[in-house]
């Protein structure tokens, strides 16, 4: 784990090699000899924390905080003043000025080491809760808020992302003729930036779908255009997505899909036996000219299919092995006219796990077809 880095902001060569000397067992550290050299260092690299004298040439204390202050990306940087000023002005004014702590000259070493230590727990602590907050936010935007209500049909929906989720994503519309178009599918990578990457992703997805279901019902041509856009694309350039599009007929109960490197879907045709639905493609963002391919599949009366991202196929066995879609094919079935299809599974898999809890994102969806 990458340890935090502490910028040390003194004039007295001395005591500038001291500090430097004692943080860096603990810390990556760099050092200013005033306002001036730190604001350069910063530029550079933003620390995670700075301690700063008041008293310096060029640029003293209070002028490199308000000048930190003054920058959106800087100003929240935690800031500790050590001087030899006691006096209640000083301490007054920094604590105006956004100063987290104040320790006078002479001091303690281990009891700075215990204040730096207190303080980069807590940025830490309500840096995690924003982080959480915000994927919060981006998670409601990426999942259905219902589902369709469709004659003969169950339908049933699970998300539960691990701390703030990745870039899973699932979303549906219907068609004026009646038909749904269903999309699932994952933007590469974990954290706030693969849910970010995943919401444009998604906004591309309903704006694309939106355009082109005047002209066409195609999803391997939707899938054609998605890709084409995010190669195109500056801010999205490098991203790589799976993608899995059905368009499905409920009077029909047929399914035409086109699936660009996702997840193989589980069609299960009764209670006792599934298959995987095996086409599928290159996943979006490698190849600008690449193709995909339309196939159907006809949903069985008493049968249903199983929609899912990775977190749901990876999870490791008491054995160590995967679940893989070996074990989904085993276990979907029990799905079928269970009271609670979705525990059905997610107990089902967890039965054969040393663990009571995923290891990673849970994303599925399973549309089940009356008898």
């Amino acid at each position: 784990m990458a340890r935090y880095s502490i910028l040390v902001v003194e004039d007295e060569h001395t005591l500038r090699r001291l500090l430097e000397y004692r943080l860096s067992k603990y810390y990556r550290v760099r050092s200013a000899a005033n306002g001036e050299e730190a604001l350069q260092l910063v530029l550079e690299e933003i620390p995670d924390l700075i301690i700063s004298d008041i008293m310096m040439p060029k640029m003293d204390g209070f002028a490199l905080q308000q000048a930190l202050q003054n920058r959106k990306e800087t100003r929240a940087i935690p800031f500790i003043f050590l001087t030899a000023k006691a006096d209640e002005h000083s301490r007054m004014r920094g604590m105006r000025m956004g100063v987290d702590d104040y320790i006078t000259k002479p001091f303690d070493i281990d009891q700075l080491l215990a204040r730096i230590e207190r303080l980069l727990e807590r940025t830490k602590y309500f840096q995690t809760q924003l982080d959480a907050r915000i994927g919060q936010d981006f998670s409601k935007k990426l999942m259905p808020k219902q589902l369709p209500s469709v004659p003969g049909y169950r339908l049933y929906f699970h998300h539960s992302p691990k701390e703030y989720g990745g870039g899973d994503f699932f979303d549906w519309t219907q068609h004026p003729s009646g038909s749904f178009f269903i999309t699932i599918g994952d933007v590469m990578g974990k954290g706030l930036q693969a849910k970010f990457y995943a919401f444009s992703f998604l906004s591309y997805i309903r704006g694309t779908l939106y355009a082109m279901l005047q002209t066409s019902q195609s999803p391997a041509e939707l899938l054609r255009r998605v890709n084409h856009v995010l190669m195109q694309d500056t801010v999205m350039e490098e991203t790589f997505a799976s993608l899995l599009i059905l368009r499905w007929d409920p009077t029909t109960h047929e399914i035409t899909y086109a699936n660009a490197g996702h997840c193989r879907p589980i069609l299960v045709k009764d209670r006792q036996t599934a298959e995987v639905v095996e086409y599928s493609d290159l996943i979006l963002g490698l190849d600008s000219n690449a193709t995909f391919q339309d196939a159907t599949i006809t949903i069985p009366a008493g049968g249903g299919l199983l929609l899912y991202t990775d977190g749901l196929l990876e999870q490791r066995t008491a054995s160590g092995e995967m679940i893989g879609e070996e074990g989904l094919c085993e276990l979907a079935p029990r799905m079928v006219g269970a009271e609670d299809p979705v525990q059905t599974l997610l107990q089902g898999i967890l039965s054969r796990c040393n663990t009571d809890t995923f290891d990673d994102d849970i994303l599925f969806f399973w549309m089940e077809r009356l008898s």
